[in-house]
């Protein structure tokens, strides 16, 4: 068994283990999870590879290669493993597994809500496939679209995204081949352990950020969108036409869920959506086409051609509605200074 005396802090009952050497961004993240719960927050962390050490460990990640939650193993290198979370097709990696296994405890936490509440399960979803899924098919070298499809259609692509997805922002904080190492081990691998705690706490501070957002903002959105959208027949007929009174919220993920539960034909889905800048009563209005998902460029029905790049007295020429303030030159948001005037230029866009 390898010394661990000077690498591991006491006075803890419960020690996390991983691996040494390379890190990457999955098993830094179900680190940073694990000690956001009351039984791992005082935890010490140990990483190895040696299997004596790692058997002396309370919970193991990413290494050992064993599944076991009834023994806390979290490792999904083992060839027989095909874990996926509900309802989602990509692998786990020990980030998937951790947060399957105590997501729903930490969004509890976060929301000070029983487990079993409706919210809870609702944001523990939403969470995995909006942050965690992607850590997961990152780690288990899982594309976001199949090559070979992109390839066929001889789809290049246009630009490089710079390397800020989550595994690399984690991958860039392990030492570099030529760093200057302390040659006594132990000194070494808690000069690399340094490496690793930035790296938790780097990807632990999006996640907290991304549970903030979900609990705090994403779910209290959730009806105040579901108001809104049971009242969209009032401004248009065919329901094409969605107003929030007094105050923008997020709300496309919330719109997109509620026309698919409701199996809404794509000739009644909203295509302007209309809110105030501000809550007060000069505020101007704001109308905003509805992308076809979530992170699109492309609108379902994007503002007329001859209403874009115009902007004042030029675009109330050209629209024919009065207090027009500017369209965007690609035609996915508007402005007019009055609500009358802003749910005019949908009616019109509509018609379009």
């Amino acid at each position: 068994m390898e010394n661990v005396a000077k690498r591991i802090k006491t006075g803890s009952n419960v020690l996390i283990g991983t691996h040494n050497g390379h890190f990457h961004a999955d098993e830094a993240l179900a680190v940073h999870m694990l000690r956001q719960l009351p039984t791992y927050a005082s935890a010490s962390l140990v990483r190895t590879r040696d299997p004596a050490v790692l058997a002396t460990c309370h919970t193991v990640v990413d290494v050992g290669g064993e599944y076991d939650a009834s023994q806390n193993r979290y490792d999904h290198h083992q060839r027989t493993f095909t874990t996926t979370f509900p309802g989602r097709p990509t692998k786990l990696s020990s980030a998937g597994l951790v947060y399957m296994h105590f997501g729903r405890t930490l969004v509890a936490q976060k929301l000070q809500q029983n487990e079993e509440a409706e919210g809870v399960d609702v944001i523990w979803r939403k969470v995995y496939e909006s942050f965690i899924e992607a850590l997961d098919a990152h780690d288990n070298g899982i594309s976001a679209y199949d090559p070979d499809a992109l390839a066929a259609a001889g789809i290049e692509k246009r630009f490089s995204e710079g390397g800020f997805g989550l595994g690399a922002v984690v991958g860039r904080l392990n030492p570099n081949w030529n760093d200057v190492r302390p040659s006594d081990p132990v000194e070494a691998q808690a000069h690399e352990d340094t490496h690793f705690e930035a790296a938790s706490k780097r990807i632990g501070e999006e996640f907290d950020r991304e549970l903030d957002y979900y609990t705090k903002a994403w779910l209290p959105a959730r009806a105040i969108v579901h108001a809104a959208y049971a009242k969209r027949l009032e401004f248009d007929p065919e329901g094409r036409i969605m107003v929030f009174d007094g105050l923008s919220v997020p709300w496309k993920d919330h719109l997109y869920t509620l026309e698919e539960d409701q199996k809404v034909e794509d000739k009644n889905k909203v295509l302007y959506v209309l809110y105030p800048e501000k809550p007060a009563p000069d505020a101007k209005w704001r109308i905003q086409a509805v992308p076809v998902s979530k992170d699109s460029f492309q609108s379902r029905k994007a503002l007329p051609e001859s209403w874009r790049g115009a902007r004042d007295s030029a675009l109330d020429e050209i629209c024919g509605v009065p207090g027009g303030v500017f369209v965007h030159a690609s035609g996915f948001i508007g402005g007019n200074k009055t609500y009358e005037g802003a749910k005019a230029m949908a009616d019109k866009a509509c018609s379009f």
